[in-house]
């Protein structure tokens, strides 16, 4: 069961509900100018006259495209401030197969200053060739697990989570399941980087997540699948899907604390932590249903894993439910979001 966001342009496609991942991107856009002008030594490149970025995970757009041409025009500042040619730029899109590339394609600036390409495949093991990457690039990518904690789907495990498709509340051997799978996840993520990243390359990674010592039911991003938990029990309580289904169905994702992504980037040892940044989670206010937002938000990432597991019938109903239960919920008000921005440097090891 793997993510993959809807394409297209209709009303619940990606393109067209992903304001939650643009303030995100937005917020980390400065950060990014100011490592690129401040840390990145162009001189371990002078050998090169391409200079090839990534981006890990970037869907339909248009926030891989926007984040894209600010990485481009700020490496470009970078060289002409320096005196230097400036070199050629290739920028890889990279997402799972089953990405529609068709709508990120078509979706491209006729006036970009980069030659784009696709490279289909899980960012969790090899994509590219040795040191050929001199900057890559992941947004609200890496909270995605390659699988559901095997432990949590069994039923003679102690970590079966029967009646949750979560580990938010769950189970304290649900939750050290689910941590440990992300640490693994993580760890193939950072081997496969170290071997495609250049030296003295850079690597910058935003996650949503949660601050060091918030109980995992406290992060907002926990309390969604809470409440898109309750929804699907309702559900089957009606006999509209049986509760069989719901058991046997946990939602791929966990959302890390600072402490547990540095700790696996320390222990990984092949990439320097430069700057770890804890960027606010847009909430989205106004005159209008912030729970009919989120939701759509959420059924533009994850309509394809519920259709396979429970049917195309259910969805409609499903997120209907969920933006009336947000509605009336109080997440908005104390349900605690943040984003991670993570800056790493690959270098040298013994």
């Amino acid at each position: 069961m793997a993510y993959t966001t809807n394409g297209g342009n209709g009303e619940y496609s990606y393109s067209n509900n992903s304001s939650f991942q643009r303030g995100a991107a937005d917020a980390a856009k400065e950060l990014i100018n100011e490592a690129i002008a401040e840390k990145l030594d162009i001189q371990n490149f002078s050998s090169s006259n391409t200079f090839r970025v990534t981006d890990l995970g970037c869907s339909v757009g248009p926030n891989t495209i926007l984040a894209m041409q600010n990485i481009v025009d700020a490496v470009e500042l970078k060289y002409q401030s320096q005196g230097h040619n400036t070199p050629e730029f290739q920028v890889f899109f990279n997402d799972n197969a089953s990405n529609d590339f068709n709508t990120l394609f078509t979706s491209l600036p006729l006036d970009r200053k980069y030659y784009a390409a696709a490279v289909p495949g899980s960012f969790y093991s090899r994509l590219f060739p040795n040191a050929s990457l001199h900057f890559a690039f992941s947004s609200y990518a890496l909270q995605c697990l390659s699988q559901v904690p095997k432990e949590v789907l069994d039923k003679s495990s102690p970590a079966w989570n029967k009646g949750r498709i979560h580990y938010s509340n769950a189970s304290d051997k649900v939750v050290q399941s689910y941590a440990a799978q992300y640490a693994q996840d993580m760890e193939c993520f950072l081997n496969a980087r170290a071997q495609e990243v250049v030296y003295g390359g850079f690597m910058v990674i935003i996650i949503p997540g949660r601050p060091n010592g918030l109980p995992h039911s406290q992060a907002m991003t926990n309390m969604v699948g809470e409440i898109l938990g309750s929804c699907l029990l309702d559900m089957a309580k009606k006999g509209i899907i049986s509760e069989e289904k719901v058991d046997t169905f946990n939602l791929p994702s966990y959302f890390a604390s600072p402490q547990e992504v540095e700790a696996i980037v320390e222990r990984n040892g092949c990439f320097r932590l430069e700057r770890m940044e804890i960027l606010p989670q847009a909430i989205p206010s106004g005159n209008f249903s912030r729970g009919k937002v989120m939701s759509s938000q959420i059924r533009a990432g994850m309509e394809g894993m519920f259709k396979e597991h429970f049917g195309e019938e259910i969805i409609d109903e499903l997120f209907d439910a969920l933006h009336k239960k947000l509605d009336e919920s109080s997440i908005f008000e104390s349900g605690n979001g943040s984003n991670l921005f993570v800056l790493l440097n690959r270098i040298a090891t013994v």
